[in-house]
């Protein structure tokens, strides 16, 4: 049985400007093969100290036991500001709380069941467009899976559909403005002050300032909806106009631009990402896709309400599984704020701690097979516990992600919606590369054949 691929890590140790050159080709290829089996690996410059930490526990102290200890770096909200601005991604302390408690409650698990019709109804949008598609030949499926987690965001966000010269533009963008390499501007190298310029390159933010002005556009409108009392009540809405419970505020406009900012990033583009690479994947396994067109069949019928999401079990074993192999953020990084011993290493404040989903995900000392593609593990014992050890695919702690339990049901969803319709099979000799700027995507993107079942 074929592996699904994974990018060749680097062999060897390499000097500073050979590593930054490695960076802007592609993360994960940048960093050592050991990184697979380690519990820990240090990274020293003479500007930065970094640590990769593979071990459980330590995992664990940063994300769930001392989470303040360890805030967001400001190294990576450098690369990010011109796009996300001061969203929830990127804050900290005080400001992340207060933005937490206004966002928060529009991800309950009530509102959550508010947002199936929408969901589902985006699920079928996407099977007709696929099979319109097919009808011309092989698909690129990153564009098409791209197209259907825009249309989730505007369908529960804002209640419109996506029209397809919005969903190519915001796919473009999107795209256009994570190949710049954001993350890797001045400062993620050099300890600068805040004041500092970071000279991001002319064209990260160009492309930064088109999605902000497509989401302002929007935003504004929808404010003017609820000072007229005539926007719907959907997730926007929700979150503009509840207050925070400690403060009495709710977002101004300029704040909710960065939040919806993160919101398109965090559910559309990575949605889309992990959408793409489980059709991938079960495209070599035909027996699979007939198990799960029979679940969807069976579960989803001709008028399915939100309790269909939780019986979609082999959809959602399959959408974890995908995202353990291929989870959509490979890497997240915090920062020591006081004197720390990790391994019997001490650590100075400032020092970077990064978690990687990725390596954690195909750590060999946690998963059986690790870089097979195997959906029956998630429903053993010795699988739900690596899981508990290395599949942290949204973070973990008080940080987890918001939208965690929303991916989680629009996944398998979509998922199930497609397999029931089609039967895909991959290319002959076009296997896909995946390389990790912001989100883990195909170099060169992904092309199946699909076909009407």
């Amino acid at each position: 049985m074929s592996l699904p691929p994974k990018p060749p890590a680097r062999q060897g140790t390499a000097r500073l400007p050979a590593l930054i050159r490695a960076f802007r080709r592609d993360i994960l290829s940048a960093l050592p093969e050991r990184l697979y089996r380690a519990k820990m690996a240090d990274f020293r410059t003479p500007f930065f100290r970094s640590c990769l930490i593979n071990e459980p526990a330590l995992w664990r102290l940063v994300l769930n036991e001392r989470p303040g200890d360890f805030p967001k770096s400001n190294r990576i909200r450098a690369g990010l500001e011109p796009l996300l601005g001061r969203s929830v991604f990127v804050t900290n302390g005080a400001e992340w709380e207060r933005q937490r408690r206004i966002i928060d409650p529009a991800f309950e698990g009530g509102r959550l069941r508010d947002t199936f019709p929408a969901m589902l109804a985006a699920g079928e949008a996407a099977v007709a467009r696929l099979d319109s598609a097919a009808a011309k030949g092989p698909v690129e499926v990153e564009e098409a899976m791209s197209h259907a987690a825009a249309d989730v965001i505007f369908r529960t966000l804002f209640s419109v559909p996506i029209e397809d010269a919005t969903a190519a533009e915001v796919f473009r963008a999107f795209r256009a403005h994570q190949q710049t390499q954001p993350i890797l501007n001045l400062a993620a190298f050099l300890p600068l002050p805040r004041w500092f310029p970071r000279f991001h390159r002319r064209a990260t933010l160009r492309t930064a300032r088109h999605i902000r002005a497509l989401i302002t556009a929007m935003t504004e409108t929808r404010a003017a909806q609820i000072k007229a009392g005539t926007a719907p009540d959907d997730l926007a809405t929700k979150i503009m106009t509840t207050p925070d419970p400690v403060d009495g505020r709710p977002f101004e406009t300029a704040e909710m631009v960065d939040q919806v900012a993160i919101f398109f990033l965090a559910g559309h583009e990575t949605s889309a990402s992990a959408l793409a690479w489980t059709l991938w994947l079960i495209a070599g396994d035909t027996r699979l896709q007939d198990r799960l067109a029979e679940e969807a069949e069976t579960t989803l019928g001709t008028a399915p309400d939100f309790t269909a999401a939780n019986r979609l079990k082999l959809a959602r074993d399959t959408f974890r599984e995908a995202l353990r192999l291929y989870p959509p953020v490979p890497m997240m990084v915090r920062e020591t704020t006081r004197p720390e011993t990790f391994r019997n290493r001490p650590l100075n404040p400032g020092a970077q701690i990064v978690i990687s989903p990725w390596h954690l995900g195909r750590h060999e000392r946690i998963w059986s097979e690790p870089d097979a593609f195997c959906p029956h593990r998630w429903q053993t014992a010795q699988g739900r516990e690596a899981a508990r050890e290395g599949f942290i695919p949204f973070s973990s702690g008080p940080r987890v992600c918001t939208g965690a339990g929303f991916a989680m049901i629009e996944g398998p969803l979509i998922l199930a919606q497609i397999a029931r319709r089609f039967r895909l099979a991959p290319l002959q000799d076009q296997i896909p590369e995946p390389v990790a700027h912001l989100t883990v995507r195909a170099r060169h993107g992904i092309r199946l054949r699909i076909t009407r079942r």
